[in-house]
């Protein structure tokens, strides 16, 4: 089997083309000229120059594979801005569809989110049936996501070969970005973020569990299914205690009341508004972490045989690797 790999060379897109080599596919890596190759050193694989968002570049980039894995997207939300994330997420989720559907790619495995599917009712992890409860202008990122999976449900009506995929929080080696990693790098660089800790609770699941998931999509993955990739919904005060155990720093002790992340959201919301840099956290985000973003992914661990990484061995092995590579001093 060949496949492309849209988003190559970004933390999924790279941790995929490398698990899809040990299976045993060969894998062309589709990414822009500009792009910074770094993730992908060491794996072999072929390399194609393509964007997203021009789609004239997709179908030649196509040709000879049988299988799309779209996982490019502006997952960094809250760094971008609003036109950038609908003109990637949504648009460019439609050419690379297009040019699937005329380059006569047996399958595509469209990498969404969780955010595409809203908040769940406290104490009730939802399952692929739940539908996005947000205003749009409340979570742009998951609103992105839930449009671009109706763009996937049209090609497959289409006759496209299609299934979508929906991880929660990815941590594991090579977030070189520090997108969900972060939770790991602020704590070991005892920065204001990691000294408190929301009200509520999330997902987490490996980088490595994610790819296997993407894989087997791809071989045995029903059309037109939705699959949640998730492994365990922790409190953030849970997942933090357990970061800090593996850095070797204090637990968090200070939890910030439920009561205050309106007032602190549109604080932020100002803040990014009048800041020159991105903040560490918008408004949408201290908004949603006062939730409990808990996900069922029985039909994934059923249908898929998604593995489960325990949770602190990810915090162990993702921490080891920033070390490795430079991103902070600090030895615990």
């Amino acid at each position: 089997m060949k496949a492309i790999v849209t988003g190559s060379t970004g933390f999924v897109g790279a941790n995929l083309c490398a698990a899809l080599v040990a299976h045993g596919w060969s894998v062309r890596a589709l990414h822009r000229a500009s792009s910074r190759l770094t993730a992908l050193e060491g794996i072999p694989i072929e390399h194609a120059l393509g964007d997203v968002t021009q789609p004239e570049t997709l179908v030649k980039a196509m040709r000879g594979c049988d299988v799309v894995f779209h996982v490019a997207a502006v997952a960094d939300y809250w760094r971008q801005n609003t036109e950038k994330l609908y003109r990637v997420n949504v648009e460019g989720t439609r050419a690379v569809c297009q040019a699937a559907l005329d380059a006569k790619i047996s399958r595509l495995v469209f990498t969404s989110s969780v955010a595409s599917l809203g908040i769940p009712k406290p104490g009730q992890p939802a399952d692929e049936s739940h539908e996005f409860n947000l205003k749009p202008a409340r979570f742009r990122y998951g609103h992105s996501k839930l449009l671009a999976e109706g763009v996937v449900r049209e090609f497959a009506s289409r006759g496209l070969e299609a299934v979508i995929v929906n991880p929660s929080i990815i941590l594991g080696p090579g977030d070189l970005n520090e997108i969900s990693g972060s939770i790991v790098t602020e704590v070991a660089r005892r920065r204001s973020t990691s000294l408190v800790y929301p009200p509520g609770g999330i997902n987490y699941i490996d980088v490595r569990d994610v790819c296997a998931g993407h894989i087997a999509a791809a071989e045995h993955g029903r059309t037109g299914e939705r699959y949640i990739l998730a492994a365990h919904n922790l409190t953030h005060h849970e997942a933090m205690k357990i970061v800090a155990q593996v850095i070797g720093t204090p637990a968090p002790r200070l939890g910030i009341p439920r009561a205050l992340t309106g007032p602190l959201a549109a604080l932020l919301d100002l803040m990014g508004k009048l800041s020159p840099r991105p903040l560490p956290m918008n408004g949408d985000q201290m908004r949603l972490s006062a939730e409990f973003v808990y996900f069922d992914a029985s039909k994934a661990i059923r249908e898929l045989g998604l593995p489960q990484t325990p949770f602190r061995q990810t915090v162990e092995q993702t921490y080891q690797w920033y070390k490795a590579n430079g991103y902070f001093t600090m030895v615990a």
